[in-house]
């Protein structure tokens, strides 16, 4: 079984304090705060990181399926919009807006959308986030 790691340090209080998120890989060490996560302060969130990992969870689930389809593709670009908002109890991610653009081959519209949504219900994060209402929008680009 595969695992990843990431880790995260939070210092100061929820409005004054500030963090650090590591990948064990190391790609990527980056900064957060209040305001890069709940306004527009400079760094990144948890949330921009979900939404990273999920479009390009959602990617590569898309080509994959593509293949097995027997329509390879040549690219598939994806952007996840998370947005984050108050309910009972705190806050809460509440939608992801997948918006995928895609150069497929000999494939037609209908049969890259089939893959398009099953890519959706199928890649690891999308069942991941179960919870949350995930919306797709996939073109198909020539």
């Amino acid at each position: 079984m595969k695992e990843s790691k990431a880790s995260a340090e939070w210092k100061g209080g929820i409005r004054d304090g500030s963090g650090k998120i590591e990948l064990a890989t190391g790609p990527f060490d980056g900064s957060y705060s209040y305001a890069s996560r709940f306004e527009t302060g400079k760094g990144t969130s948890p949330e921009e990181l979900l939404g990273a990992a999920h479009a390009g969870c959602f990617s590569m689930a898309l080509s994959f399926g593509l293949v097995q389809a027997g329509f390879p593709a040549t690219s598939v670009k994806t952007e996840a919009r998370v947005q984050v908002a108050p309910v009972e109890g705190g806050m809460s991610v509440t939608n992801i807006f997948l918006t995928t653009e895609a150069i497929v081959p000999g494939i037609d519209e209908m049969a890259f959308q089939i893959q398009a949504e099953t890519a959706k219900k199928n890649c690891p994060i999308s069942k991941a986030l179960a919870a949350v209402d995930i919306q797709l929008d996939a073109k198909l680009v020539s």
